[in-house]
């Protein structure tokens, strides 16, 4: 989510809701890259997309979290709820 491009495809303009979202995230633990039709598969449970948006999606997906372990995108500075004074 480093450019926000899991709300919006870069490919076709798109949108994705949150429910679709959790439904591509789900679908991926389930459908690895052995399986037969992934993207079908991952079209079908998710809804509404083709199996070529979701394969799209999840390339996007991959950038994104590249990008991040590179070190190309800081981590957000997240403000503590613990109580801890600053």
């Amino acid at each position: 989510m480093a450019s926000n491009s899991l709300s919006t495809s870069r490919s076709s303009g798109s949108s994705w809701t949150p429910k679709q979202n959790k439904q591509f995230e789900k679908a991926l633990a389930l459908y690895d890259k052995d399986t037969p039709d992934r993207w079908q598969n991952v079209a079908n449970a998710v809804g509404g997309k083709s199996p070529e948006e979701v394969k799209k999606h999840y390339e996007i997906l991959i950038k994104d979290v590249k990008e991040i372990e590179s070190g190309r995108v800081p981590f957000p500075n997240y403000r503590s709820t613990a109580g801890n004074a600053n």
